[in-house]
């Protein structure tokens, strides 16, 4: 079945669009998949602006989860729908050990099929959510966002306001790809508002299927972006 606006989802088993992006930490750089493809597996994960409090939730699981993950031959690199100032302001007040990249307009997403949410606003607004299971009870999606600023005490910019205004509908996704560039395991936010932020993957889920990948081959190059600035190291 095809996904509004961006045609048949991936699959398992099926090979991934390269990208072309700009990384914000742990160094300002280019990158693409050409740099993990025959070297390492890639935990990629694909995620609305930093305006969006369970977006920022599951970066920050991505970062505590990578040491787990490379041992096991995979690194991790989180998109990020907004613009290099706001992602380096951002993340020099909230540092991670992980990967980060930007894609303003959402390019990556779409090479991906992702897909937009169908339904209005109001409706997506209206739904009620505790997903990280931090608050007392689920509140409409708007007041559960700004409840969860305001516990991370977020002060969003003019940035942050204009990427609600123009992102708030697209789809995330994860998805595990291994050296040769293939679709191992994914997760993917569906097109309906009962889809819409209903639930992101568990550490449980991504470390089980990273262990299901093969192993990586003896003497086989692998990046490391926290002290080789992103070149390979055997």
């Amino acid at each position: 079945m095809d996904t509004p606006g961006c045609g048949r989802p991936l699959e398992i088993g099926e090979p991934v669009p390269d990208f072309a992006l700009t990384m914000v930490q742990p160094e300002e750089r280019p990158v693409s998949l050409a740099d993990y493809r025959g070297k390492t597996a890639l935990l990629l994960g694909l995620y609305r602006g930093v305006y969006c409090a369970f977006c920022r939730r599951t970066v920050a699981r991505l970062g505590r989860i990578g040491d787990r993950l490379r041992p096991l031959g995979i690194e991790t690199l989180a998109v990020i729908g907004t613009t290099l100032d706001n992602a380096r302001l951002y993340y020099r007040h909230h540092p991670t050990r992980m990967a980060i990249a930007v894609d303003p307009a959402l390019i990556t997403h779409r090479a991906y099929r992702l897909p937009r949410v169908e339904a209005t606003w109001e409706v997506v607004s209206a739904k009620r959510v505790n997903t990280s299971g931090e608050l007392p009870e689920a509140l409409p999606l708007w007041e559960a966002t700004k409840a969860l600023g305001r516990l991370d005490g977020f002060q969003p910019t003019a940035s942050d306001i204009d990427d609600g205004k123009r992102t708030w509908n697209q789809s995330v996704g994860e998805f595990l790809i291994d050296r040769d560039g293939i679709v191992r395991w994914l997760y993917m936010e569906g097109a309906t508002a009962a889809d819409y932020n209903a639930k992101f993957s568990s550490e449980e889920q991504l470390l089980s299927a990273a262990h299901a990948l093969p192993p990586a081959p003896r003497g086989r190059l692998s990046i490391d972006t926290r002290e080789t600035g992103g070149r390979a190291s055997r």
